[in-house]
């Protein structure tokens, strides 16, 4: 991602960029919800997923099911606090996606 002149990334975009760069680095492929498409490779990171508790960061799919989720968070933002958020997603996947 490129950043214009006079434009400032926020910390959560600053983030974004590094897990999508160290995701593609270890073989997922990076795509949005809007774009999705579940036959692009074998492990995708789909951004923004909908969900009963909100869109996830990135919902991890490998080999035909949703196996994780993956927050997004500023560089130095601690892990407290963000398990149960993670946990939350679980819940809000449709009944016909495979878990």
């Amino acid at each position: 991602m490129t950043w214009t002149e006079g434009t400032m990334p926020t910390p959560e975009e600053k983030a974004r960029e590094l897990i999508d760069a160290k995701l593609t680095a270890s073989g997922w492929a990076v795509q949005s919800y809007r774009d999705m498409n579940l036959g692009a490779g074998l492990g995708l990171a789909v951004t923004e997923f909908p969900g009963a508790h909100g869109p996830a960061d990135y919902l991890l799919y490998a080999d035909g099911k949703a196996l994780g989720v993956v927050e997004a968070k500023p560089v130095g933002h601690t892990l407290k606090g963000v398990e149960g958020q993670s946990a939350s997603y679980s819940d809000g996947l449709p009944e016909s996606l495979p878990a």
